[in-house]
Parts: structure tokens; C-alpha cells; sequence
């Protein structure tokens, strides 16, 4: 499966203008050539996913423990925490989105103007001035 990703050729989309229509022409024909290359994977995965084992569902987790992962996401880290009771269920699970480090630092920057400040809310913090990354 690893060969497929260094033999398919990713196809580059060039726009000549950088309007609006022109952005959204590449987005479009970016997201094509995804769903051209999902299933070109996926075809190629049933033909050779008898060789490959199966993921197993059944994993039941350990009791009384504390899970944490780390990964770098697009705006910081993303951590996700995990506690199992002494049966291994699932106790409390929290997700730490690295917007959460973001918001005290735009309540900083905003003090004494409105939080749906646009261009540093959206433009320098990387937040959605929504809410929607709460």
C-alpha cells in the first residue's frame, strides 16, 4: 500500500488570477482530484485487503488508567485525555483543542473592544469569532 503513495502522481492546479472565482476553481478541482485519489485507494485497498489484518474491535481497555495523546494539529496541540473506571469503561474523556491556550491571550488583546474584533480574532489568533472552536 505504501508504494501506491510514491508511484500516484498528484496532480497540480495552477489558476492564472487570484480572485474569488479563481479560488474557489481551485478548491474545486483540488477536492476532484481527492475524491479521484480516495478511490483510487480504496480499489486498489479490496484488491489487496486480504493480505492485511483486520482491525480488532473487540480490544477492551484496561481498567483504572490514565490515557493522554498529544499531536501537533494546524493550530497547536491537540490533546486528547482519557480515565477507565475498574472495569475498563470509559470514566471521563476530554478533548484540550489548542484553541483553548488562544482564548485568554485574545481576551487580552481585545481588552476593551469587542471579541468579534475580525481581523485579530480570525486573522491573528487563527479563533473563529463565532465560537464555532470553543
Amino acid at each position: 500500500m505504501l508504494k501506491f503513495y510514491r508511484i500516484h502522481k498528484a496532480q497540480i492546479f495552477i489558476q492564472e488570477s487570484g480572485d474569488a472565482l479563481a479560488s474557489g476553481m481551485l478548491r474545486y478541482l483540488e477536492v476532484k482530484e481527492s475524491v479521484k485519489y480516495i478511490f483510487e485507494l480504496l480499489e486498489k485497498l479490496e484488491r489487496t485487503s486480504k493480505t492485511y489484518l483486520k482491525p480488532d474491535y473487540s480490544y477492551k481497555l484496561k481498567p483504572n488508567r490514565y490515557s493522554a495523546s498529544i499531536v501537533e494539529a494546524w493550530r497547536g496541540e491537540l490533546c486528547h485525555f482519557a480515565v477507565t473506571d475498574e472495569k475498563g469503561k470509559i470514566l471521563h474523556y476530554k478533548i484540550n483543542d489548542p484553541s483553548m491556550h488562544n482564548w485568554f491571550a485574545l481576551a487580552l488583546a481585545v481588552r476593551d473592544q469587542e471579541i468579534s474584533d475580525f481581523p485579530i480574532c480570525n486573522k491573528s489568533f487563527n479563533l473563529s469569532y463565532c465560537g464555532y472552536d470553543l
